[in-house]
C-alpha cells in the first residue's frame, strides 16, 4: 500500500518534517489519541450515548497535530501524499521504541 519503498524510508521522511521538539511532543500525544478514537467510534453502535468520548479524542488529537505543525512551520506530509496518514502511527511506535 505504501509502494515499494521500505517502511523505514517512509518513517524517515515523516520524521524530517517533525524536527521541532514541541511538534514531536504534540504528535506523541495527538497520534495515539486519534488512533484510539477510531475503534471507539465502532463502540457507538452498542453505546450511542458515548459519542462524546471518541469525538473529543479525535478532535483533541488533531488539534495537537495542527498546533505542532504551526510551531514547526511546515505543512503535514499528508498534504503532499495521503499515504502519510498511515505512516504517523508507525512513526509514533518507532519514536516510543527509540528508533525515530
Amino acid at each position: 500500500m505504501l509502494d515499494d519503498r521500505p517502511v523505514e524510508e517512509w518513517i524517515a521522511q515523516y520524521g524530517e518534517s517533525h524536527q521541532h521538539p514541541v511538534n514531536r511532543l504534540c504528535h506523541t500525544i495527538g497520534i495515539p489519541l486519534i488512533a484510539l478514537s477510531l475503534p471507539l467510534f465502532l463502540v457507538l453502535f452498542l453505546r450511542p450515548a458515548w459519542w462524546p468520548i471518541p469525538v473529543a479524542m479525535f478532535t483533541v488529537g488533531w488539534i495537537f497535530q495542527i498546533v505542532g505543525h504551526a510551531i514547526e512551520g511546515k505543512a503535514p506530509e499528508f498534504f503532499k501524499d495521503w499515504r502519510f496518514l498511515l505512516v504517523g502511527l508507525r512513526w509514533w511506535v518507532a519514536k516510543i521504541r527509540g528508533h525515530a
